[in-house]
């Protein structure tokens, strides 16, 4: 494919500006025109792409230069790119926050560079009028790399205000490319780690993304968006597309007949399991599974076959209930478990393996207890693998996210899973017999080996 494909970033000066209603917004209303649009979200977050794929129809995907490693967000964008005519990239935070301590690494900014696209910043206009010249000035000039190409004001109050706004920016020199007005219709509700997710509210998400494409429809300039897009040149560096096959790998005979007894690897879905980035389903079934979704609020029964089994995040405590009751299932989970199979749980998975979740039963896998807690955890974390595993080698060093409101007592088994470096080093998370589970959040394709070793294990155990 091109490496030029048209594309823009959706920034703000900070968190709560109007980010994700403008990405989406303009997702969908790009869509609308009959254009096929490649969604993608800055940084870890899960959420805001399943809004995505609502509005666009494709699946919606990641660009964390931290997980992943800057060199990758150019080739993974044009992986999730491919046979679109134009992508939205939604940022997070404010445009130049990053990593903690890290400078700009995985910033907006950083993003929006490493893509060489041009930057929209979405402004909250509601608390000022002259004032926002200063503030998009500043953002413009802050980095000379990173090309604000237009601002989109958010929360205009009336025409008045809309006046005041725009008088005072024609001295900062950056177009405006939109004026909003407040719409109650478009927001979407909040608990406690983010935006609701789509799979837990189907029929209202449609009808909110639907009115973010008619907001940002009837008061952007589409046209002025789309030939700004279009104006950014080739991904530099000379990206190539990434893709999850092997680059050294080259099929033998022998590789064509384990392609026929391709192992089943289950991966938990559904309300209570959204967090799952796209690349790992493909590294798996690049690596020679089958790949078969489950829902373990509804299916009593594992998919026929399950020789593996794969429990992302999400949030198993808002149906804590639901879950307990569905006795198969854990039934059934523990009996793969104890069968030596692989099972690799990330967060939400991992509270599913315990023994309890705020005393209500869970699978037992792991002699542990979960609870509900005040306290955030939140972070990128530096971790390297403490002993070998179904993922990992011991010594494999991977970066990962914490994102969550829960404690798991022991925090780490006999064998712990990750050995967390920086300012408080500490081990967290289980191995035993196939067992991998933790609380970090990891992308494969920063290591692809991980999807190899584990599907090899599902053939073998």
């Amino acid at each position: 494919m091109s490496a030029s494909v048209p594309r823009l970033v959706i920034a703000a000066p900070s968190s709560g500006s109007g980010k994700t209603t403008v990405a989406t917004g303009l997702m969908a209303a790009f869509a609308a025109r009959g254009l096929a649009v490649s969604p993608h979200k800055v940084g870890p977050d899960y959420i805001d792409p399943g809004y995505h794929a609502l509005a666009t129809g494709r699946v919606g995907r990641n660009l964390d230069a931290y997980l992943c490693g800057p060199e990758l967000v150019g080739p993974l964008f044009l992986h999730g790119a491919q046979g679109c005519d134009i992508a939205v990239v939604e940022g997070v935070m404010g445009l130049y926050d990053g990593a903690a301590g890290e400078g700009e690494l995985a910033s907006t900014a950083h993003v929006a560079k490493l893509l060489g696209a041009p930057v929209v910043l979405v402004v909250d206009a509601s608390s000022q009028s002259r004032s926002v010249a200063a503030l998009v000035h500043g953002f413009a000039s802050w980095d000379p790399e990173v090309r604000v190409g237009g601002v989109i004001l958010n929360k205009v109050a009336s025409d008045r205000h809309e006046e005041l706004l725009r008088e005072a920016l024609e001295q900062a020199g950056v177009p405006v490319l939109g004026v909003l007005r407040r719409a109650a219709q478009v927001s979407t509700p909040s608990r406690h780690l983010g935006l609701v997710p789509v799979a837990e509210r189907q029929g209202a998400a449609v009808e909110a993304v639907a009115a973010m494409a008619a907001q940002v429809a009837d008061g952007c300039d589409l046209g002025a968006l789309e030939a700004l897009a279009r104006a950014a040149g080739a991904v530099p560096g000379g990206s190539a597309p990434w893709t999850p096959a092997s680059p050294t790998h080259h099929p033998t005979r022998s590789d064509e007949a384990a392609e026929r007894r391709a192992p089943v690897v289950a991966i938990a879905g559904g309300p209570a399991f959204t967090f799952s980035y796209a690349e790992h389903a493909e590294l798996l079934v690049a690596a020679g599974a089958e790949v078969v979704p489950f829902d373990p609020l509804r299916d009593e029964e594992l998919p026929e076959g399950a020789a593996g089994l794969v429990i992302g995040g999400g949030f198993p405590e808002v149906y804590v209930s639901e879950l307990s009751a569905n006795e198969p299932l854990r039934k059934a989970v523990a009996e793969l478990a104890g069968s030596g199979a692989p099972v690799a749980a990330e967060c939400a998975g991992l509270l599913y393996l315990c023994r309890e979740l705020d005393g209500l039963p869970m699978c037992g896998v792991l002699d542990a207890g979960a609870r509900m807690s005040e306290r955030l955890t939140l972070g990128y974390r530096d971790a390297v693998a403490i002993g070998d595993s179904v993922l990992a080698a011991a010594g494999t060093r991977m970066r990962g996210h914490e994102f969550h409101r829960t404690v798991v007592e022991p925090g780490s088994g006999a064998e712990p899973a990750w050995g967390v470096r920086g300012p408080r080093p500490r081990v967290e998370g289980f191995v035993q017999r196939g067992v991998h589970a933790s609380y970090l959040h990891t992308h494969w394709a920063s290591e692809p080996g991980v999807a190899r070793r584990f599907v090899e294990r599902c053939r073998t155990s």
